[in-house]
């Protein structure tokens, strides 16, 4: 047993010597326009911009912060091609204590669209679905 009191109170039992044991997950997210993709998650998510990057004296990324969600958004380069498809095979899941309704109403209202609106699942959360402006995915969902 670890002594991490989660897992004490759950009974897990980890492997030893243990091996990988992350607290958070954070992401990078390479963006076709920077400032488009900052509006979009600043003003229309809510997350707020807790440091900016410049290279060369021109913007190149932005630190983001929604309690303790962190996304860094970059300025693609079009090394890779400017139509390169972006985010697919994966989505991304903010949980939250407030009501995900409240939170979706909020994004529709700053101009945002939803891929699914907040509905319940078997499992007990509530979820809806949305993309940002290059498709990458994200679902909102409760914590139960």
């Amino acid at each position: 047993m670890t002594n991490d009191s989660s897992e004490q109170s759950s009974g897990i039992e980890r492997a030893q010597p243990e091996t990988l044991r992350g607290r958070a997950l954070m992401v990078s997210l390479t963006v076709s326009d920077l400032q488009q993709s900052l509006h979009w998650y600043r003003d229309v998510v809510g997350f707020f911009v807790d440091k900016e990057y410049e290279r060369d004296g021109k913007p190149a990324a932005a630190s983001l912060k929604a309690g303790s969600a962190q996304i860094l958004i970059t300025q693609d380069d079009g090394g890779k091609g400017a139509n390169r498809v972006k985010g697919e095979g994966f989505s991304m899941q903010i949980t939250t204590v407030q009501p995900v309704d409240e939170i979706a109403k909020r994004i529709k209202e700053h101009g945002g669209t939803l891929d699914s609106e907040p509905a319940d699942t078997r499992w007990g959360t509530r979820v809806f679905r949305m993309r940002d402006p290059d498709g990458f995915k994200f679902v909102i969902s409760s914590e139960r």
